[in-house]
């Protein structure tokens, strides 16, 4: 080893959540591609579903549009606007159905005012304050001669990336749920066919529970070298 140099152990946490990341994005495109073989006994387009689901739950300031891509779906509360990707707008496939039935569930969401996609949309000022100045700021308190309160300020900042990935999961769990909930109730898919719409967004909602631990080993990181160190 080069005099002067160490092993930062810490990267492993890093390096851990990233595994975990990875393996459920990877079983997400996985799960997804599976059943995008699988046609709906409706053969519904995505888009169709996300209107028909829309007009079911009485919303009409939202509008449907394409995005590119694959996976990109989401809604946007803010303009009112649900993007479907390509790989979903015309897609008549059980997996293509369950995610454009699963945005629709957050739009349903923000038209009823769900507790926890307000408080989301609320924080988003903060987190993107959080993780364009929060290293920035752990750096100069460490330059500074580890100076407590730019540690601290730092650390809180760091920390708000977390607090929104743990606000998301209700969000994204209960968006679920209320799709599963609709396409069974509408009669969008079959009883044999929401099983595997369930494994679907089962699999999506997973990828945001491994971006919470990730979230969570890299604060625990951030911790280890600047937390006890501030305090020495």
């Amino acid at each position: 080893m080069i005099p002067g140099m160490y092993f930062d152990w810490t990267i492993v946490l890093i390096i851990i959540g990233g595994v975990i990341a990875s393996i459920a994005s990877a079983n997400v495109t996985r799960t997804f591609n599976k059943y995008s073989k699988y046609t709906t006994e409706k053969r519904m387009t995505g888009t169709q579903v996300a209107e028909y689901i829309l007009q079911y739950s009485g919303i009409t300031n939202v509008r449907v549009e394409r995005i590119a891509g694959n996976l990109t779906d989401h809604y946007d509360p803010t303009n009112k606007v649900l993007r479907l990707s390509d790989a979903t707008a015309d897609s008549t496939s059980i997996a293509a159905i369950g995610v454009a039935a699963h945005e629709c569930g957050h739009a349903v969401q923000d038209a009823q005012g769900y507790f926890f996609m307000t408080l989301r949309q609320k924080i988003v000022p903060v987190v993107n304050i959080g993780s364009n100045f929060s290293w920035p700021i752990l750096i100069m308190g460490a330059i500074a001669g580890f100076n407590e309160t730019l540690i601290n300020i730092g650390i809180i900042l760091f920390a708000s990336t977390l607090i929104f990935q743990l606000v998301t999961l209700p969000v994204e769990f209960d968006a679920s749920n209320r799709a599963l909930k609709i396409m069974e109730e509408g009669n969008i898919l079959t009883a044999s066919e929401l099983p595997y719409a369930r494994k679907t967004l089962r699999a999506a909602a997973m990828t945001y529970v491994a971006a919470a631990i990730a979230g969570a080993l890299s604060l625990l990181r951030v911790l280890i070298l600047f937390g006890g160190r501030s305090r020495d």
